[in-house]
């Protein structure tokens, strides 16, 4: 098993990749025509595909194409990441408990609210 290094983070096996060589389209003329140079990857455990045709030689492609996949790779990692931070980070906020001056201000609209309340009561005529 080989091992390819991409950056520092993301770590790819080759027995998890899986590579197509088609011909590629658009313009290029007779090579195009000819020679598979366009590449396809899909990395079998996300099944994320990847088709790299911007060279006209394959090696180039493929090379271009494995950069592809690990800054993909890389920033569906990162987007993980970052939402686990977001929802441990929302957790917290909501569990924390309310401030001095939150408590009070609470309070006094209680406050006001029973005010208005017991204004709203019957009116009592003594004779």
């Amino acid at each position: 098993m080989v091992r390819i290094p991409v950056r520092e983070a993301i770590m790819m096996k080759d027995m998890d990749i899986e590579e197509i060589f088609v011909r590629s389209s658009g313009p290029g003329g007779q090579n195009v025509n000819k020679v598979a140079s366009c590449v396809c990857l899909r990395h079998r455990p996300t099944g994320l595909i990847i088709k790299c045709q911007e060279f006209r030689t394959q090696h180039q492609n493929r090379v271009r194409a494995r950069e592809l996949l690990a800054l993909e790779l890389e920033r569906r990692s990162r987007a993980r990441l970052l939402a686990a931070r977001c929802e441990r980070e929302k957790r917290r906020r909501q569990s924390r408990g309310r401030s001095r001056a939150g408590k009070e201000l609470v309070l006094e609209a209680k406050k006001r609210a029973a005010r208005k309340k017991h204004s709203r009561s019957r009116v009592r005529i003594d004779y």
